[in-house]
């Protein structure tokens, strides 16, 4: 019996750029995605009918989709129980926990919960802290 699905939701596309600012002047100015969040080295733009987001990152090369699960450390022994394998982590991430999973494929899926609570901004979208946890 499979129970409750393990995945949540997709919380974001996290697409690298080699420049922040001119990747946020073309998916921001010209797409016309809102900017939610900014940090020195990401930001998060919104995808309409959604809260999942399009994240341009500088930190590494390559494309990732991050899965949202109520727990981490929870979705860790579940996925190991089913035959995926823990490839990196658990780690903490300003918003929680995160982990990088393979499934029986070889696909690379990375899990992240909000156990900090989402990021809170201010009126320019720049990172300031974290909402309460929900």
């Amino acid at each position: 019996m499979p129970g409750q699905p393990l995945f949540l939701k997709i919380d974001c596309l996290r697409l690298p750029v080699p420049d922040l600012d001119a990747a946020l002047e073309f998916y921001r100015d010209r797409l016309g995605h809102a900017l939610v969040w900014r940090s020195r080295t990401a930001a998060g733009l919104r995808l309409p009918d959604s809260n999942s987001e399009l994240v341009l990152q500088t930190e590494r090369p390559e494309a990732e989709t991050d899965l949202m699960v109520e727990s981490v450390d929870v979705g860790i022994e579940r996925f190991i129980a089913t035959g995926g394998r823990l490839l990196h982590g658990p780690f903490d991430i300003p918003i929680g926990r995160c982990a990088v999973v393979a499934d029986p494929f070889r696909n690379v899926l990375v899990m992240l919960d909000l156990s900090n609570g989402r990021l809170r901004t201010n009126s320019d979208g720049v990172v300031i802290g974290n909402e309460p946890p929900p």
